[in-house]
């Protein structure tokens, strides 16, 4: 047996109770450590209505293409998460497309946007095209809460271990959460299971479509059930061509521009200053322009997700 699966049956051993019914429990993978024919791997089960986070650690070992679990030992504590999940978009891009210059996430804006919706009791889900390691920028170990999560080991296997699109369900989120980089303007943009996912969060779950600075690249492109873009006759920000060093070679790199692509969809760009914070609200829409915004923007999407 794969040892994901293994650990996923004991989780629905722990949730089981009527087959189909939800029964407040609600069960994930954090982390796995593979040595050889060796694992050790955290599981989190969150029972929000009882404000509580269960954790168990098991100890694996693979016997003949088998994992069998050989220990295990669990705690409980505290915790006000509610089970609502956010999904952040990154991208697997490490090098502006047919140059040798290294791009990457944004490490700022993952991390600042992590920290606000964990603490207001969000759960974090990761996805990037391909799935996996991705590549980060702005990475400034002398920066407190950086330094932070940089060393937080489950957050960090959450980086190296991205979600595939068929990994996750639209259904689960109540946000979507495009974060920037030079990597944002490759590979999402025009991902059409990554769209497809956030059109369904946008329509059929009423949820909020997020993005900042370059991470506008994402959203550029979608369109609704009816054929029209999100961001037809909407307010929008990001980091737009007008702040790039034109004459630079990667800007050469980009397939398509942040604010033109807007406007040629008929949607209405604002700006202010490269390093101003600056952000947009429109409906279930919220844009910002660089990693300053990225406070503003988080409190904006919980209070849209709150107000309903």
């Amino acid at each position: 047996m794969a040892l994901n699966s293994l650990l996923l049956k004991n989780i629905q051993i722990f949730l089981s109770n009527k087959k189909g019914e939800f029964n407040g429990r609600i069960g994930e993978i954090i982390s796995v450590d593979i040595t050889n024919d060796i694992a050790t791997t955290k599981v989190e089960i969150l029972i929000p209505n009882r404000k509580w986070r269960f954790v168990d650690l098991f100890l694996l070992k693979k016997f003949a293409n088998n994992w069998k679990i050989i220990s295990k030992t669990a705690t409980r504590e505290a915790s006000y998460e509610t089970g609502n999940k956010i999904l952040f978009v990154v991208s697997n891009t490490d090098y502006y497309v047919g140059t040798n210059i290294p791009t990457g996430n944004s490490f700022d804006e993952i991390v600042l946007a992590y920290k606000m919706f964990t603490e207001a009791g969000f759960n974090i889900d990761i996805i990037s095209p391909k799935g996996g390691a991705i590549p980060l920028k702005y990475v400034d170990t002398s920066e407190k809460n950086k330094k932070k999560y940089l060393y937080d080991n489950d957050f960090m296997y959450a980086l190296k271990t991205t979600k595939k699109t068929t990994e996750v369900h639209s259904s689960s989120y109540k946000a979507i959460y495009y974060v920037g980089g030079g990597s944002a303007m490759f590979n999402v943009p025009k991902n059409k299971e990554i769209q497809k996912i956030a059109m369904d969060i946008y329509e059929k779950q009423e949820g909020v479509i997020s993005a900042v600075c370059h991470g506008t690249a994402g959203i550029v492109f979608l369109k609704k059930s009816d054929g029209e873009y999100v961001v037809k006759n909407k307010r929008v920000n990001g980091f737009l061509e007008d702040h790039e060093k034109k004459e630079k070679e990667y800007f050469k790199s980009f397939s398509f521009l942040i604010r033109k692509t807007v406007e040629d969809h008929r949607g209405k760009f604002f700006f202010s200053d490269v390093a101003d914070e600056h952000l947009e609200v429109d409906g279930r829409l919220v844009t910002g322009q660089n990693p300053a915004s990225v406070p503003k923007l988080v409190r904006e999407v919980i209070n849209i997700i709150n107000s309903k």
